[in-house]
């Protein structure tokens, strides 16, 4: 399965910035040794159900530590069978624009 994720604390720090509390949750996925990605807007991950799941909590959890209330957007691409599809998807649309040029 494919999960794309935000964390973000509710509760901020004055300046409004969650980058402190954003980077504990990505060091969390790093941690976890599963295929993974980080953008400007989500995480991505490929894994397992209860392995993806579990990192995810892992990763809300220490944000909670810094702010009582969590925001969580989370989307998933849950296709049994397919491994290796958090690049496989991104070079199948790659090669579609280049046979298209």
């Amino acid at each position: 399965m494919l999960v794309a994720f935000s964390i973000s604390p509710v509760a901020q720090d004055p300046s409004g910035s969650v980058t402190e509390a954003v980077a504990a949750a990505v060091r969390v996925v790093r941690e976890s040794g599963l295929p993974h990605q980080t953008n400007a807007m989500f995480t991505n991950i490929e894994g397992e159900w209860d392995e993806v799941m579990a990192v995810v909590k892992r990763a809300v959890d220490v944000v909670a530590e810094v702010s009582p209330r969590v925001g969580l957007v989370l989307k998933a691409d849950i296709r049994p069978g397919h491994d290796g599809q958090l690049t496989a998807k991104v070079e199948r649309i790659e090669e579609a624009l280049r046979d298209g040029e």
